[in-house]
């Protein structure tokens, strides 16, 4: 069974959650048998595919080649000589550029939808962004879609009046591997702290959250909140947190994984007040550092944390800082969230996503 994945997700991202899931599958196929996967790739800096051994890429630009040359571009060409030319069974593009559909002929195709957000905050969104009509149509033409949270399933049912039958939901895993060091100390001489990972885009909700800390810190005058990702504060964050009063207590760094689970491994508690999410990755990230959770009570999380998170409404900021205020002040039901989301994450690996991923194409074959 030879699988052929394209080059969209390796050429946009350098690090994200979407290029990790596919870096994670083709790692999980090369020890397995009965399934072989190309990935015509001819130059990327995507962090995750060096440990890739079955794509032969470049890191950088080919001598000659221009730097502002566009990295997609070369290789969608490269690809679709591919497409064109190579011995595979199943198609399976890394995002949702419909390139390829007068190519394929008879090949089958599967796409995966990671979350709908497009679609239902299109307010958020540039109206010259084609993400929402690429998608439709790749979806409504696919062979067989998959979905990476029952969620996210029941939205494209919803949004696109999908048959059932043809998604199937594959659950993500986890990469962050807990590491220790005693001497670990957070610069500005943070101590006690939450935890808030990620992009601040408005879906994910970091100026309510940030509102509602504000009287958690209020409460206690040894804890900050500490903002790993997402890049520097811009100007209207500042002027938020200066406008609040805690500009001294609130804290951004931009870290590697290593260090990332130290972070995790050493808050109060982390804080996920996002209003929508297709799957929630750092959930699990905070599982497998023993970080007491707290999220918001909306679309997939839920369904992934279960019983391993303390939940509040993310549209009120009285909720988000009665549920941080438990955490906090309650050791008990910190350490039954630890030991829930430790027994949770035991639902999920790269490995089952593999075997998950690759009955599909099987079935699709029978």
């Amino acid at each position: 069974m030879n699988i052929l994945y394209d080059h969209q997700i390796f050429s946009e991202q350098k690090y994200g959650g979407i290029s990790r899931y596919f870096a994670e599958l083709l790692k999980a196929f090369e020890n397995k048998e009965g399934i072989k996967t190309t990935t015509p790739l001819i130059v990327s800096n995507n962090h995750y595919i060096s440990e890739c051994s079955s794509i032969n890429y470049q890191s950088f630009l080919p001598t000659g080649f221009e730097q502002s040359l566009d990295l997609s571009y070369i290789n969608k060409i490269n690809t679709q000589y591919y497409i064109n030319n190579a011995d595979f069974d199943i198609f399976h593009p890394t995002y949702y550029d419909p390139y390829f559909l007068g190519l394929l002929k008879d090949k089958p195709y599967i796409v995966t939808v990671y979350d709908m957000i497009h679609e239902k905050f299109e307010n958020l969104f540039s109206s010259a962004d084609k993400t929402p009509e690429n998608k439709k149509k790749l979806v409504e033409n696919a062979t067989k879609v998959i979905a990476i949270s029952e969620s996210t399933k029941k939205d494209l049912i919803d949004i696109y009046n999908m048959d059932p039958a043809k998604i199937e939901v594959v659950y993500l895993g986890n990469s962050l591997i807990p590491t220790h060091d005693p001497n670990f100390e957070i610069p500005m001489g943070v101590k006690k702290y939450i935890l808030f990972v990620g992009a601040r885009y408005e879906y994910k909700n970091f100026t309510t959250f940030i509102k509602a800390a504000k009287k958690n810190l209020d409460d206690a005058a040894e804890l900050s909140v500490v903002c790993v990702g997402g890049g520097a504060f811009n100007k209207s964050e500042k002027d938020l947190m200066s406008d609040l009063g805690i500009a001294d207590r609130v804290f951004q760094f931009d870290l590697d994984d290593t260090t990332l689970s130290l972070y995790y491994q050493n808050a109060e508690l982390f804080v996920f007040p996002s209003l929508y999410e297709g799957f929630g990755i750092p959930v699990l990230e905070s599982f497998a550092c023993d970080c007491p959770l707290i999220c918001s009570n909306t679309s997939s999380l839920p369904e992934i944390a279960n019983n391993g998170a303390e939940y509040f409404d993310p549209y009120s900021q009285e909720s988000i800082y009665l549920a941080i205020k438990k955490v906090l002040e309650d050791s008990n039901r910190r350490k039954e969230l630890i030991d829930n989301g430790r027994q949770r994450l035991a639902f999920f690996s790269w490995e089952k996503t593999a075997q998950d991923t690759k009955k599909i194409y099987e079935d699709l074959l029978v």
